[in-house]
C-alpha cells in the first residue's frame, strides 16, 4: 500500500479537517463526504449539513447518461443513527443528509497527506475517472494566508475511453446562515432547522472571472450573533446553477433535484423573491460541464467558502439571552467584508497559495525521514486548523486543551497541556509568542502566580485557583525557546520583569526554602496535586531555572542569573542523590508538603491535610519524569540532569511502560488503546508498591506523552526504541480504528499530540540561536541521502545531507546565516547562492563549526551548501 493512502475498512473513520487557522473547518470524510461542520466557531461532531454533497453526470457519444453521488456507499450498519445527530434518531435508517440513497460509486482510494488530500473514485460502470482534491492553504509564518475560511476543492476528470463524454460535477451546498453551530437539523428534506435560521435568502453572482452563489439572511446580518454569510464559488466558464432548491413538502426539494440533473447534467436557476420562512432554509446549487475527447483531461475548480465574523463565548457564564452574549470579531472578519470576497480573494490568490502550500508539502513530505514519522507531524499539525484553536480579535492565539461533540474541552490555552505542544511554536512563531505575550500580560497575579487558564475577553481577572508547576515552569522555557527561534531580545526585554516574577514565584510555593528543590504541593497535568519532591516537576523547575539564566544574563542582570545557576547546580545534584533509584528517578512522597504550600489552605485544598495523600506514584516509573529535560534538549540547552542517569531513565520508561500488547492489561480509566494494540503507559510499578489509589490516567495511553517519550529517546541516541513508539502510536490510528487526523485524549484534536514535533528536532538535530544567526544540524540518522524539513521565525525549506556535502535550501522568508554546525569532522568549503563564503573551521564534538566571515541571508531557492 502506498504510504498515507487508505482503502476498504480504513476509510470508515476517516474525517480530515478543511479550514483555516482561526476559522473553523469540515471535513473530507474517507468516502467522499462534507461532515463535521464547524464554521460555527464550535465543535460540531458527526453533524451534516442537509442536501450538500458532490455529484457527478456523464453522457457517452451513444447518448446513454448516468448520474451518481460522487462518494462511495455508505458503510454498515444500516440501522439509523446511534449517536443522535439525525433528527429521526435510531430506526429511521442511514442518514440521508449528504443523498445516502441515490446512486453512489462503488470505490474510493483516498490519501491523506495534510493539508492535501486526493479522493480517486472507481467505479467501473463510470465511462471518466475522477479524482478530487482538497485543501486549504498551509504556509509556515503565513497566518494571514494560512487562516483563509474556505475550502478549495478541484475535479481531475480524465475520459479512458475511445469516443467522446460530456460530463458535469453538481455541487450542492445548504445555506446555514444563522445556525447556533451545533445540534441536529430537523425535516432535512426541506431543509428546516429549529429555532435559528430565519429568512435566509441566496443570490447568484458574477464577478469577473468568478461565478458564485452566495447565502444570506435579513436577520442574522454580520453585526449579529450568529450571523454570517457563505459561498459556493467557481472561475470556471461552463457553468449552470439553481440558487435554490425547490420548497416542497416531504421529499419533493431532493427529488426534483435529482431528476433535473440526472436527466439533462444541468440545472435550471429558481430564485424565489422572497427569503425563506422561520426556522427553514435553503440549498443551491453550482454546475460545472465540460466535454471530454478520448484521453482528454480537465481539472474543475470549486471553493466553498464562510464567514461567520462573530466569535460567541459559549462557555461558562455566557449561556445567556443573545443580548448579553460575549462575542468578538475573529481576525479574518478585518480582512473580508463576507464570503463572496473570500472567494474571490481566494480565485485571485489560488495559484499562489496552492504554490506555496505545495511548496511546504514537499519539503516535508520529500524527506527522507521514516514514513510514520512524517505521518505523526504531517496529521498532528491539522490540529490547529481545527475549533481546538482560535484566534482573538487582536490576532492572538487561544486554545482548548481538544474538542467534545459540541464544546470545547478545557479551555483557556492550559499552560500545562500546551506545555508540550511544539508544531505551532516552529511554524507560526508569532501566534506562540503571542500566547507568552497574553499570559504574562492578562494571566498573572500580582504575586506572579499564573493562573493555567487564560481568561476571556482579555484583561478579565484570572479565576483564583492555584498555578500548575509544570504549566508555569514550563512557560519560562518556552520563553527561552521562543526568544531564540526569533531572535527578538527586544521582546524579550519587554516581558523579562513578569517572567522572573513567575520564575521567582517557586520561591514561594513550591521551592519554599529555596535550595533548588520542588518539595511543596505541586499541581500538574494529571488534574492532581503531587506531594513532595519529584522529577517531573523537578525538571521544569531545573529547566526554568537554566533557561532564566541565559536570558537574564542576555538582559545584562549577572546576579539574577547566577542564583538561578547556583539553585540549578544544587537542586540537580539532590535529584541524582536522592531520587535516582539506579533505574530511574522516583517521587518522594511528603504529606506535610502541604504545609509548605501559603496557599493550601484557601485555595488548593479547602484546609485539609491528608497524612496519607491519595494520587501520587511513589515508586512509580512515570513516563513524564524527566519531561524537562526533554524540553531542555528541544530548546538548545543541553543536559539538565546526568547524561548517564537520563539514558538510563529513558530506558527504564521504555522497558516497563512499552506494551507490545494490552490483553493484560487492566484499565479502570479512560481507554484509548486495548487488545492487540501497544502503546506506552502512563506509570507502571516494577519495582511494586503501586498506591491502592494512584495519580488519576496512571493506566492510560497518551499519544502527547508518547510523542514525548519518543523524541527524547531520539535525542539520546536510543533511536530505534524511540521510533517503536511512534510506528505503535501511529498503527492505532489506521483509519479503521480511530481517526489518523485526530488523535484522542480528554477530547478530539488533542493539543498534547502537538508534541510530535520534536520527533522532527531530534531526528535532524536541529539547533538553532537566532541572536547569533547560528543554526546547525546533528542528525540521528546514518543513512544517506537524509533529507528533512527544517523552519526558524524567519524561513524554512529543506536540508539534505550526501556523503560529500550538507546542503541548506531556503523555499520561504530568509534565514541569516553566521555560523552554521554540520556534524562531519571535514567541512572544507562553503557556499551561499552558488558564491564561495570565507570561513573559518572549527571541530565541535564529533563536527565543525562553520563560521562566516560575512554573515549571510539566504532568500527563496538560495542553499548554503557544506562540502565535505
Amino acid at each position: 500500500m502506498t504510504p498515507y493512502t487508505y482503502t476498504g475498512a480504513k476509510l470508515r473513520t476517516i474525517a480530515f479537517p478543511i479550514g483555516g487557522i482561526g476559522t473553523g473547518c469540515f471535513s473530507m470524510s474517507g468516502h467522499g463526504e462534507l461532515v463535521d461542520w464547524e464554521i460555527f466557531h464550535r465543535p460540531n461532531k458527526l453533524s451534516l449539513l442537509p442536501n450538500t454533497f458532490f455529484s457527478i453526470w456523464t453522457r457517452t457519444a451513444a447518448g446513454a447518461t448516468d448520474a451518481r453521488v460522487l462518494q462511495k456507499w455508505p458503510d454498515p450498519p444500516f440501522i439509523g443513527d446511534v449517536g443522535g445527530r439525525n433528527y429521526y434518531g435510531f430506526g429511521f435508517g442511514v442518514r440521508r443528509e449528504t443523498g445516502a440513497g441515490l446512486k453512489h460509486l462503488r470505490d474510493v482510494r483516498f490519501r491523506g497527506e495534510y493539508p492535501f488530500a486526493w479522493l480517486d473514485f472507481d467505479d467501473p460502470t463510470l465511462p471518466v475517472r475522477v479524482t478530487l482534491m482538497a485543501y486549504n492553504p498551509f504556509i509556515p509564518l503565513n497566518v494571514d494566508d494560512s487562516g483563509l475560511p474556505v475550502g478549495i476543492f478541484e475535479f481531475t476528470v480524465t475520459n479512458p475511453g475511445v469516443s467522446a463524454v460530456d460530463i458535469s460535477i453538481a455541487a450542492s451546498l445548504f445555506n446555514a446562515v444563522g445556525y447556533r453551530g451545533h445540534g441536529a437539523f430537523s425535516y432535512v428534506e426541506h431543509g428546516e432547522f429549529r429555532g435559528t435560521g430565519e429568512h435566509n435568502y441566496n443570490r447568484f453572482v458574477q464577478d469577473g472571472t468568478l461565478s458564485a452563489i452566495t447565502m444570506h439572511s435579513e436577520v442574522y446580518t454580520p453585526d449579529v450573533p450568529y450571523g454570517g454569510s457563505m459561498a459556493l464559488a467557481t472561475t470556471w466558464p461552463d457553468i449552470s446553477w439553481q440558487t435554490a432548491w425547490l420548497r416542497g413538502a416531504w421529499f419533493d426539494s431532493l427529488q426534483v433535484f435529482w431528476d433535473e440533473f440526472s436527466t439533462t447534467g444541468r440545472l435550471n436557476d429558481r430564485a424565489y423573491p422572497d427569503p425563506t420562512p422561520k426556522n427553514s432554509s435553503d440549498t443551491s446549487a453550482l454546475a460545472l460541464h465540460a466535454h471530454l475527447e478520448p484521453g482528454q483531461t480537465i481539472k474543475l475548480p470549486l471553493h466553498i467558502a464562510w464567514h461567520f465574523p462573530n466569535f460567541i463565548k459559549y462557555w461558562s457564564d455566557s449561556y445567556s439571552p443573545a443580548d448579553r452574549l460575549i462575542t468578538w470579531r475573529v481576525p479574518y472578519a478585518s480582512r473580508f467584508n463576507d464570503a463572496l470576497h473570500v472567494a474571490r480573494y481566494t480565485a485571485d490568490n489560488e495559484a499562489r497559495l496552492r504554490h506555496e502550500t505545495q511548496m511546504f508539502h514537499a519539503a516535508l513530505f520529500n524527506s527522507t525521514l521514516p514514513v510514520p514519522v512524517i505521518d505523526a507531524l504531517s496529521s498532528q499539525m491539522s490540529i490547529l486548523k481545527t475549533t481546538t484553536v482560535t484566534l482573538l480579535e487582536d490576532g492572538s492565539f487561544y486554545g482548548f486543551e481538544g474538542v467534545h461533540a459540541e464544546a470545547g474541552c478545557c479551555e483557556g490555552s492550559c499552560n500545562h497541556v500546551w506545555n508540550y505542544a511544539l508544531t505551532h511554536a516552529y511554524l507560526f512563531p508569532g501566534l506562540e509568542r503571542s500566547m507568552r505575550h497574553n499570559d504574562y500580560t492578562y494571566n498573572m497575579h500580582p504575586d506572579g502566580r499564573l493562573t493555567f487558564r487564560l481568561s476571556l475577553p482579555l484583561g478579565t481577572q484570572p479565576y483564583d485557583f492555584h498555578p500548575a508547576a509544570d504549566g508555569q515552569m514550563g512557560g519560562i522555557m518556552q520563553m527561552y525557546r521562543d526568544w531564540k527561534i526569533s531572535g527578538d531580545t527586544d521582546w524579550l526585554r519587554g516581558l523579562w520583569p513578569r517572567v522572573q516574577q513567575a520564575l521567582e514565584y517557586a520561591w514561594r510555593y513550591w521551592d519554599y526554602n529555596q535550595d533548588g528543590v520542588m518539595e511543596g504541593l505541586q499541581h500538574n497535568t494529571y488534574d492532581i496535586e503531587f506531594y513532595g519532591p519529584n522529577s517531573m516537576m523537578e525538571s521544569w523547575y531545573l529547566g526554568a531555572l537554566r533557561c532564566g539564566a541565559i536570558m537574564a544574563r542576555a538582559l545584562g542582570d549577572d546576579e539574577a542569573a547566577t542564583r538561578y545557576e547556583t539553585l540549578a547546580g544544587t537542586g540537580s545534584a539532590w535529584t541524582e542523590t536522592n531520587l535516582f533509584n539506579g533505574e530511574y528517578y522516583e517521587q518522594r512522597i511528603d504529606p506535610e508538603a502541604v504545609h509548605h504550600s501559603p496557599l493550601s489552605t484557601d485555595i488548593s485544598l479547602g484546609g485539609q491535610r491528608p497524612d496519607n495523600p491519595k494520587y501520587q506514584y511513589g515508586s512509580g516509573c512515570l513516563s513524564d519524569q524527566i519531561i524537562g529535560a526533554w524540553m531542555a534538549r528541544v530548546a538548545g540547552i543541553g543536559h539538565i540532569l546526568d547524561r548517564d542517569h537520563t539514558r538510563q531513565t529513558l530506558r527504564s520508561i521504555y522497558t516497563y511502560n512499552y506494551r507490545p500488547n494490552l490483553f493484560d492489561h487492566n484499565n479502570a480509566q479512560r481507554v484509548y488503546a486495548l487488545a492487540d494494540e501497544a502503546g506506552l503507559l502512563l506509570c507502571t510499578w516494577p519495582r511494586g508498591g503501586r498506591p491502592d489509589l494512584p495519580f488519576v490516567y496512571s493506566d492510560e495511553i497518551w499519544t502527547g506523552v508518547e510523542y514525548q517519550v519518543a523524541g527524547h529517546l531520539i535525542y539520546e541516541g536510543l533511536v530505534e526504541e524511540g521510533l517503536s513508539l511512534v510506528r505503535s502510536l501511529r498503527a492505532r490510528y489506521d483509519g479503521e480504528r480511530r481517526n489518523p487526523w485526530n488523535e484522542l485524549e480528554c477530547g478530539s484534536h488533542y493539543a498534547r499530540a502537538l508534541a510530535s514535533w520534536s520527533l522532527l528536532l531530534a531526528l535532524s538535530g536541529f539547533e538553532y540561536d537566532l541572536t547569533t544567526h547560528h543554526i546547525g544540524f546533528s542528525p540521528a540518522l546514518p543513512e544517506r541521502p537524509l533529507r528533512c524539513f527544517w523552519s526558524t521565525g524567519t524561513g524554512w525549506g529543506m536540508v539534505e545531507f550526501t556523503t560529500d556535502q550538507v546542503t541548506l535550501r531556503c523555499d520561504y522568508g530568509q534565514q541569516t546565516i553566521a555560523t552554521f554546525y554540520a556534524d562531519h569532522a571535514a567541512v572544507q568549503a562553503v557556499q551561499a547562492a552558488g558564491v564561495p563564503v570565507a570561513a573559518s573551521f572549527t571541530a565541535r564534538g564529533g563536527g565543525t563549526l562553520v563560521r562566516l566571515s560575512v554573515p549571510v541571508t539566504l532568500h527563496p531557492h538560495e542553499t548554503l551548501v557544506c562540502q565535505l
